[in-house]
């Protein structure tokens, strides 16, 4: 019996008719293996993952192979998305095992959960040098039948193996100026001066190095790290990774070159590139980064927002290429042919120089993915946006790729800190609008009267899993932002409602080390904890973030040293691998600049000579800074006491460094304290 049908994941759902009978991930499952005797297959992957679609067609829903798992194992799938913390214990010991991991992983575990045999994915022939899936399930099956006992002597020394793994973590010390240039150094080492970006292929988006770029140049004047910043920013923008028609990003380009991406979009890479973008604009007045900025908050909105307010997670790579077939990149690809049957053929010529499209394709079979790999300027621009609106129409009529209905906590609130800031700088209140409506859902269904958050909804309904480090920390950074940008200072007392959760049940009380779990959390073979920031910030960084930018605003001691204890690993790992601990070298930024506080005072919400200075503040680089806004004296926010208007004008207080300077009421005067050191 299949028991997916009632879960709230896409992905499970997608599962949901296979003739395998799969259990959702739960201690009955494991009940079940143990009473049965049967080794446990464990399959973790998510909705919009290219090869888990191909291994499901290939093998979990083939007849023969779901009987054969059927008969001799228990058979578990798991969202990642959903379960982050199962699927990060055992992507460690599939990558301690075999050197890498991804996705779909598949892991064989015995009925106390203790893996012992590990792959990702399996072909349904044996191809390429790997074994089919079905030689794989009788490899696994025989040694369970005659050596079970090495089976489970070896299960056991990876488990503890595992626990043995230590973090080199200065809880004590905190990283300074001679880390931050290190990990300058090395970023500049491994930066690539023809294509942008970092490394060879694949070459994904580096959204939490570019942040520490930006902050860093803010603080210190390193030209450098602007120009890796600015120049990475725009070949991905002008690359096939960027959707040239309709905004966002895709998740990473297979080639170096930022040609041809991997189609999937995902909620987090857009919420965290258009925060980049729009720190780009503000850093350097760039044009391209205003309209990327932009181009990619509206397709947020545009395309993953759900009826309730939220955002989904996340766009599939394939859809219908018209005949039935589901082909990845079919919806975004064109080949020449099918621009002159749109637009005719001197718009069409126009089109192929402008957008790269060529008779040999970029792609597969002719097809082209849209790039700018010429000069913006160079065209005329009324025709191109002709052209642009007219591809987009007809892009439409084309079937439209799968969209993974589940709001993830950590994720909507990097969405709410992008969206919210985004509509500040460009004056685009519906896009703050869209960040209160996902802030509002996360309180209404995902926190609950306890401040405890559920990691996901669909639908408006609360999913079961409880919520990780994550999640807390980004829905708090989301919620920080959203209170500088509004004056709207509940949002501020969520945030440290979430945050004091941090504090007391994720945190380790004696080295300030975080975790990833929660203390009361389902206890796994592991407890996972990862400081390294991959696709999006790791909970603990993110986390050390929202400390400090929450400490800036209340003056909390316990929320600054938590967030100074969890830098430790920054000081640690920011010199030795600083691609993969972007996000604390840009927290580290900041503390190293303040704390930086900001307090706008006007005589009310709608008065244009204090939003004046309200948006002056926003638009401050300086990476320390946190901005509150609100009527003199106000109680709002902690930092809008005893601060009254000078000679009845709106005015602005500046503190840095635990040191105030004289309030100011013109918006030049602030932005020059602002910008200096």
């Amino acid at each position: 019996m299949n028991r997916l049908a009632h879960e709230t994941s896409p992905y499970l759902l997608q599962h949901a008719d296979n003739p395998v009978d799969w259990w959702p991930w739960s201690a009955e499952a494991f009940d079940a293996a143990r009473a049965a005797g049967k080794p446990v297959l464990l399959s973790v992957g998510y909705s919009s993952c290219h090869w888990c679609h191909v291994m499901a067609h290939e093998s979990f829903e083939d007849r023969g192979t779901a009987e054969y798992l059927n008969e001799h194992f228990v058979s578990v799938k798991v969202d990642r998305e959903e379960r982050p913390d199962v699927d990060a214990v055992y992507m460690e010991a599939v990558q301690a095992a075999t050197g890498h991991g991804g996705w779909p992983m598949t892991v064989f575990l015995t009925p106390d959960a203790e893996p012992f045999y590990f792959g990702t994915y399996f072909p349904p022939a044996p191809r390429h040098g790997m074994p089919s899936f079905r030689q794989v399930l009788e490899g696994v099956r025989q040694a369970w039948t005659t050596r079970r006992d090495e089976v489970t002597d070896v299960a056991g020394k990876i488990v503890r193996d595992l626990a043995q793994r230590e973090i080199s973590h200065q809880g004590d010390s905190t990283p300074g100026e001679q880390e931050q240039a290190q990990a300058l150094l090395g970023l500049t080492r491994e930066y690539d001066p023809q294509r942008g970006g970092f490394g060879g292929a694949p070459k994904f988006p580096p959204s939490m190095v570019l942040e520490f770029l930006l902050r860093h140049h803010a603080r210190t004047g390193a030209e450098g790290a602007l120009q890796m910043a600015r120049d990475t920013c725009e070949r991905m923008a002008r690359g096939g990774i960027y959707d040239q028609l309709g905004g966002g990003f895709a998740r990473y380009s297979v080639d170096r070159d930022w040609v041809v991406p991997h189609f999937e979009k995902m909620l987090y890479d857009n919420a965290l590139l258009c925060r980049v973008y729009a720190h780009l604009w503000r850093a350097t007045g760039s044009d391209l980064a205003r309209r990327v900025a932009l181009e990619t908050a509206d397709f947020m909105v545009r395309e993953l927002r759900t009826d309730e307010g939220g955002f989904a997670s996340a766009l599939d790579a394939d859809s219908d290429d018209g005949s039935g077939r589901h082909v990845e990149g079919a919806y975004y690809v064109w080949t020449p042919e099918q621009l002159r049957r749109v637009l005719g053929d001197d718009d069409a010529a126009l089109a192929a120089r402008y957008f790269g499209v060529t008779e040999e394709g970029t792609f597969e079979h002719g097809q082209s993915v849209l790039q700018l790999p010429e000069a913006e300027g160079v065209a005329d621009a009324g025709r191109i946006a002709s052209v642009r609106s007219r591809l987009l129409a007809e892009r439409a009529r084309r079937p439209a790729p799968g969209r993974d209905d589940k709001v993830v906590a950590a994720w909507n609130g990097l969405a709410v800190a992008a969206l919210a800031e985004t509509g500040a700088y460009f004056d685009r209140p519906d896009l703050t609008e869209a960040a209160l409506g996902a802030a509002d859902l996360l309180v209404r269904v995902h926190l609950d009267e306890h401040a405890r958050l559920a990691r996901t909804s669909k639908d408006g309904r609360v999913g079961a899993n409880a919520g990780v480090l994550e999640d807390y920390a980004d829905v708090a950074e989301g919620f920080l932002a959203l209170a500088s940008v509004t004056g709207e200072g509940v949002w501020l007392d969520f945030a440290g409602l979430l945050l004091d959760q941090v504090l007391t049940r994720f945190a380790d009380a004696e080295s300030g080390a975080l975790f990833d779990t929660a203390a009361d959390a389902e206890q796994l073979i592991r407890r996972p904890q990862d400081p390294t920031d991959n696709a999006t910030p790791s909970g603990w960084t993110a986390a050390a973030g929202a400390l400090l930018g929450y400490a800036a605003h209340t003056g909390s001691e316990a929320h600054r040293t938590g967030a100074e204890r969890a830098l430790g690993v920054v000081k640690t790992l920011g010199p030795r691998v600083p691609r993969f601990i972007g996000w604390g070298l840009a927290v580290a930024e900041a503390l190293l600049d303040g704390p930086r506080e900001v307090a706008v005072v006007g005589p009310a919400r709608d008065d244009e000579r204090t939003s004046a200075l309200h948006r002056t503040a926003l638009l401050a680089p300086a990476p320390g800074a946190v901005v509150a806004r609100g009527v003199p004296d106000g109680d709002e926010f902690p930092l809008l006491a005893d601060r009254v208007l000078i000679g009845g004008e709106p005015t602005a207080y500046v503190c840095q460094g635990f040191v105030c300077e004289l309030p100011v009421t013109d918006p030049a005067a602030l932005e020059a304290r602002l910008t200096r050191d």
